[in-house]
């Protein structure tokens, strides 16, 4: 879980979350989701923060059934398909799901 200051700390990073869930037309549940699997995993290294996020958006949007590929949310964030695929699933399990086993 993240404290109420979290959402303020980490302002920039939710208003890109938001920016890629519009260029991927996510529902409200999956962003709100995002946020807030994002907001409980933060890395302390600023240079991860991107990838976590894009990960953070590709599970959120699983949960809620609006699913998007991969590289897809890896377009929309600016990461790499590869970071997408290492994170997903910890961060899923962190939040207490069962990854899927496609």
């Amino acid at each position: 879980m993240y404290r109420a200051g979290d959402r303020i700390e980490h302002e920039e990073w939710l208003t890109e979350l938001e920016r890629a869930g519009d260029a991927l037309s996510l529902s409200s549940d999956a962003r709100s989701t995002a946020a807030d699997l994002f907001l409980s995993n933060v890395p302390e290294a600023e240079r991860s923060k991107r990838a976590v996020a894009a990960a953070s958006l590709y599970a959120g949007a699983l949960i809620a059934g609006d699913e998007r590929s991969q590289s897809a949310v890896a377009d929309a964030m600016s990461v790499t398909r590869l970071s997408v695929q290492q994170k997903w699933k910890p961060i899923l399990e962190d939040a207490g799901f069962r990854p899927p086993t496609w």
